[in-house]
């Protein structure tokens, strides 16, 4: 599920959001009563209305008429709005979301519009940005392969693919993908319509490469001043994450650690990885030691292999 982060980056944005439509529309009611004293002699009444109502109705005092003279108030004050000049709503708070006035909840349902933003934030956070817009499983096009053999072998990887993403919750969660492929064949492709699916289902998802994951913990442990939050938690708690170009980073004592510590933990844990790598099975035996390469070429992680052409080159024919 989203992580508390992105709920609290949320819950910020909807709070700045209140906090600047009610100081505009304080704004704008000065702006009236400097031209009007009546405005201003009703705004005064206004303002009191909701400590007034608190205590009479503590008091068992008549709540309704306070009620019925705010509303008389407020159809005055629109009124003398417009003989100024203005729209008769120039002084209302204009919520960004009208449905829940930007508090994030209607009644005691999420409104739609924390919704949006925390699939908005999620996006943000999970590091795959535009990608995630145009590269869904709709949009690939296994009608572009050309090769027989490759396109049922990736029409196959298509629907696994597809099944760990719709089917994550019921069957699929804790399991790992390894995906193995030439440049260009569609590992990134599907790597983002997976995490799309997943982040539409309100699922937190992590998508960067190895050697920028390795380089962040790096710099969280040796020069953690120059790091605004935690990093290495965030592999360690998202519900997935996706390592692109496993292979690609330099392979040093460090490095194997993080990437051991990582997949250990998470496997440890329950959670969902997927790795993806342009390195066969026999170059990541040669490359990752016993401990590692058990892990992802095994019973640990389901295998997919991509076959056929550079995408990339044959969009340019």
């Amino acid at each position: 599920m989203y992580s508390n982060e992105i709920y609290n980056r949320v819950k910020e944005i909807i709070h700045n959001r209140r906090r600047a439509a009610r100081g505009e529309s304080e704004r704008r009611c000065a702006e009236l009563e400097a031209l009007s004293p009546e405005l201003a002699e009703i705004g005064r009444e206004l303002r009191a209305v909701g400590p007034l109502i608190l205590r009479t109705a503590c008091e068992g005092g008549d709540v309704e008429a306070i009620k019925r003279r705010n509303t008389e108030l407020n159809e005055r004050r629109r009124a003398l709005t417009v003989e100024l000049g203005y729209p008769a709503d120039y002084a209302d708070v204009k919520y960004t979301c009208p449905r829940c006035q930007d508090s994030g909840a209607v009644d005691i349902y999420v409104c739609t519009c924390m919704k949006e933003l925390l699939y908005t934030e999620t996006i943000k956070a999970s590091g795959i940005g535009r990608l995630i817009e145009k590269q869904t499983f709709e949009s690939f096009r296994l009608d572009a392969i050309e090769d027989e053999k490759s396109r049922r072998r990736m029409s196959s990887v298509l629907d696994a693919c597809r099944s760990f993403a719709e089917k994550f919750d019921t069957e699929f969660k804790g399991k790992n993908l390894l995906m193995l492929g030439k440049t260009g064949v569609g590992k990134t492709h599907m790597s983002s319509a997976i995490a799309r699916r997943l982040i539409e289902t309100g699922h937190s998802v992590i998508y960067d490469s190895v050697i920028n994951i390795i380089s962040a913990v790096e710099q969280e442990k040796f020069r953690p001043q120059t790091v605004s939050e935690p990093v290495m938690e965030k592999y360690l708690e998202c519900d997935l994450l996706i390592m692109d170009d496993l292979g690609t980073e330099f392979n040093t004592q460090f490095s194997t650690s993080c990437l051991y510590n990582i997949i250990t933990t998470r496997l440890n844990r329950g959670l969902s990885t997927v790795l993806s790598t342009n390195l066969s099975a026999e170059e990541l035996a040669t490359r990752y030691e016993a401990r590692i390469f058990s892990r992802i070429v095994g019973g640990e992680y389901i295998t997919l292999h991509f076959l056929g052409k550079d995408f990339r080159l044959l969009s340019k024919k």
